[in-house]
């Protein structure tokens, strides 16, 4: 009875020790580059290993194919970012906790005309501005700051904006 307790506590034993301490990538400070439109060099357009390459922290990552949710992404989860790899766009949620190259997320819309001029297109709730690389779009909560934005190398008539934003 001992031995098969002395063994069983000996397989726990080496169990435990040849387990493997796994890191999770680090992205250091991810910044949004608002007239370049891309987050840490990693366009909305880019290869799915392109993004992962720059923003390697990516929390889970779908093949770019019809089937898929919205035509496949890399996923940033805990850093509100998605990049829609087959729809060429990324989306930032008020959960980014980066930098902006211009402070774009909780502004209000007096404030983006000073910067951006007037919107190409404007609804109620959202206004999508044309830049150099593309779109982008900002989304407005009921407070009337944005708290959402999509980045694109698409043009207005173009997009294709999935359902689950």
């Amino acid at each position: 009875m001992k031995q098969t307790l002395v063994l069983f506590c000996f397989l726990a034993c080496s169990l435990a020790v040849s387990a493997q301490l796994k890191t999770k990538p680090d992205c250091g400070l991810i910044t949004v580059d608002i007239h370049k439109g891309w987050i840490n060099e990693a366009k909305p357009n880019a290869d799915p290993e392109q993004i992962k390459a720059k923003l390697p922290c990516f929390t889970s990552f779908e093949k770019e194919s019809n089937e898929s949710a919205c035509g496949g992404g890399v996923y940033y989860d805990d850093k509100g970012i998605c990049f829609y790899i087959q729809r060429d766009y990324v989306v930032i949620t008020e959960a980014f906790k980066g930098k902006f190259t211009v402070p774009v997320m909780g502004a209000k819309s007096d404030d983006l005309f000073v910067k951006f001029g007037n919107p190409k297109v404007k609804d109620a709730n959202w206004e999508a501005y044309q830049m150099a690389f593309g779109i982008m779009i900002v989304y407005y909560n009921a407070k009337g700051t944005i708290n959402k934005i999509i980045l694109s190398t698409k043009g207005v008539d173009e997009i294709d904006l999935c359902n689950i934003n």
